[in-house]
């Protein structure tokens, strides 16, 4: 195999096809090979014969079919409910710091 600079290397594929698969998801597009190949520039025989990026593919694909169940959905409300629960703590620090100032402010 004959590796000239005109190669897009192995990595920047990966980054692509992951940056076309996270751009489907967020437009709520689905995930084909056809819409990846496109939007990462790369050809949809490159896509079929490298496993890693078939791999990518089927991970957001993956992921996509979860976040309809209802255990992803599960999952998903955890998930916000743990960081509800953390910035409710640090509103809950907050105040308590601000009364201390004021309480200071007040003696001084």
């Amino acid at each position: 195999m004959n590796d000239s600079p005109l190669r897009t290397p192995p990595a920047d594929y990966v980054s692509r096809v992951e940056n076309a698969c996270a751009q489907l998801a967020t437009d709520s597009k689905p995930i084909t090979a056809d819409a990846v190949a496109t939007l990462a520039g790369i050809g949809r025989a490159t896509l079929y014969r490298r496993p890693e990026l078939r791999a990518i593919i089927e991970e957001h694909r993956q992921r996509a079919r979860e976040a309809l169940t209802l255990t992803g959905l599960a999952v998903q409300i955890d998930q916000l409910r743990d960081s509800l629960d953390a910035v409710a703590g640090n509103v809950r620090r907050h105040e308590e710091q601000l009364r201390r100032l004021n309480k200071q402010q007040r003696s001084n």
